[in-house]
């Protein structure tokens, strides 16, 4: 995607020479996703452990915490790169962080009851959802050609 025609000012505009343009950011954003699958199997397995070790409260795990601040600022700048695709991406995000929250308190609920920890399953879902977009987003000009002749 060829950079904005205008310069945003202030801080992000420093962003938009650093990291040069809404292409960078979509790769950005697929990893980030990445890395946020990864940490929220960390966090589920550190959940488990502190289920089996009698605690009264599960503990967030840092870097899953860390992840998912990453993930929503990134996602707000790239909409500042790109409108559409931006709003569509930050509406996943934003409601994949959202099912973190409440997954993480459904894990507290199951431990007070005394019950298995279940796996997130909404937030896997989500993520899914996330991954296949801004896949699709970073991923389709390495497709385009095939899919141009076909469609």
């Amino acid at each position: 995607m060829p950079a904005p025609a205008y310069q945003l000012p202030g801080p992000l505009g420093a962003v938009d020479a650093v990291l040069g343009g809404a292409g960078t950011v979509e790769y950005l954003l697929l990893g980030l996703l990445v890395v946020n699958v990864v940490t929220r199997l960390l966090a589920h397995r550190k959940h488990v452990s502190e289920a089996g070790d009698d605690t009264e409260r599960l503990s967030r795990h840092p870097l899953h915490v860390a992840s998912n601040v990453a993930l929503v600022l990134t996602v707000f700048y790239y909409t500042t790169l790109d409108q559409h695709g931006g709003i569509v991406a930050s509406t996943l995000i934003v409601g994949l962080f959202i099912t973190d929250f409440f997954e993480f308190e459904a894990r507290n609920a199951e431990l007070r009851r005394g019950v298995d920890l279940d796996a997130p399953k909404g937030a896997i879902g989500a993520s899914v959802l996330a991954l296949l977009y801004v896949g699709y987003l970073s991923l389709f000009q390495f497709v385009a050609p095939v899919w141009s002749a076909i469609v």
